[in-house]
């Protein structure tokens, strides 16, 4: 009969393409049983939205299944979602990752695909909130189709639930006809009040929708609370793009990673002939990553429906799962979280929060 330390031996092959080591060595696998010519295995990832879940489930079957005397390998594929830093944190003690998603200049979907990314990760089996700090242009509510307004909870307030994110927005807070004119101090308070009066509790990742460009919220957020790294929207265009780099840039500059680039916007395809048209030129993003020694995350398709589901509150990834614009932005959210587990390899969190697949 196989033994233990020959399935472990096994298992040494199959290489985590992230984190570039084996799964033994990187303490994935968890639980190994033998009973005749059958295995067993628990192989816990560093996330639920890992993008090479099936193929290291499909490697590590392959490579059990070589050992001589074994017929059988069955696969449980778990989740460890690790904090950045210790877990604890002052203003937000029960969330593990804060991702901020920023842009450059307004137009870009900014909003749009942080709602996208927040409702696919919580899709994939993470506890995930989203943060509205866009305070002149708080747009989530609405693309989430929320009406509903925040109720207090104790000494907090309770964020709104919705498609398995919790969220909170400036938006609950005003009228339709309603501007904000605040300046910096009043952005601080607000962005204070988000995070230390809300009672977010256990959070995976907590994405924050910032406002375009280089100002007050992004210092305040940067400022309050350690940031796992950021994303930078932009579509492929020059203009954009140079705009973009000023908010990388000011990232740099206070010290806060990037997690990688997205390229909203990058392609039309004609739904009637088929042919594409790159109305905002394609590419630029990823060129920039190249530039920038950046990660490129992906890239989303200029499309009718994207817009027509955010009007209606039904995020694309929801509505219309199987479409091109959901893939990519399923597929930009793996990699997001691809991007955690790589900047958190080596990190421990006190309490580890596990998902089963």
């Amino acid at each position: 009969m196989a033994t233990k330390e020959q399935v472990l031996q096994a298992l040494r092959s199959v290489i985590d393409p992230d984190l570039h080591r084996d799964i033994v060595t990187l303490g994935f696998v968890k639980d190994v049983a033998i009973c005749d010519s059958t295995v067993k295995v628990t192989i816990e990832l560093t996330t639920p939205a890992c993008p090479m879940k099936d193929r290291l489930r499909n490697e590590a079957q392959q490579a059990i299944l070589g050992i001589d005397g074994i017929t059988q390998a069955n696969i449980q594929m778990t989740a460890q979602v690790q904090a950045m830093g210790a877990l604890g944190n002052v203003l937000i003690p029960g969330v593990k990752n804060v991702i901020p998603v920023g842009s450059g200049k307004g137009g870009v979907g900014k909003s749009t695909v942080s709602a996208n990314l927040a409702v696919s990760l919580a899709q994939s089996g993470a506890r995930v909130g989203l943060m509205d700090a866009d305070v002149y242009g708080p747009s989530i509510p609405t693309i989430l189709g929320i009406s509903e307004l925040p109720q207090p909870a104790g000494d907090k307030i309770a964020p709104i639930e919705a498609w398995g994110v919790k969220v909170m927005s400036m938006g609950f807070f005003l009228k339709p006809d309603q501007a904000v004119i605040w300046r910096g101090p009043m952005l601080t308070k607000m962005i204070d009040q988000f995070l230390g009066g809300v009672e977010w509790g256990e959070i995976d990742y907590l994405i924050v929708d910032l406002p375009p460009g280089t100002g007050d919220v992004q210092l305040s957020l940067c400022q309050r609370i350690p940031l796992t790294g950021a994303v930078i929207v932009s579509t492929p265009q020059d203009v954009a793009l140079n705009v973009a780099e000023k908010a990388i840039f000011m990232f740099n500059q206070l010290k806060s990673p990037i997690l990688g680039l997205v390229e909203n916007m990058s392609y039309f395809v004609c739904p009637h002939c088929g042919e594409r048209e790159d109305i905002f030129d394609s590419g630029g993003a990823e060129r920039a990553a190249q530039r920038l020694n950046l990660p490129y995350l992906g890239a989303i398709p200029l499309a009718t429906n994207l817009r027509q589901t955010s009007d209606s509150g039904r995020p694309i990834v929801i509505d219309q799962p199987d479409s091109p614009v959901a893939q990519a932005l399923t597929a930009i959210a793996n990699n997001i979280a691809a991007q955690v587990s790589i900047r958190l390899a080596g990190t421990d969190s006190d309490q580890p929060v596990r998902i089963t697949f």
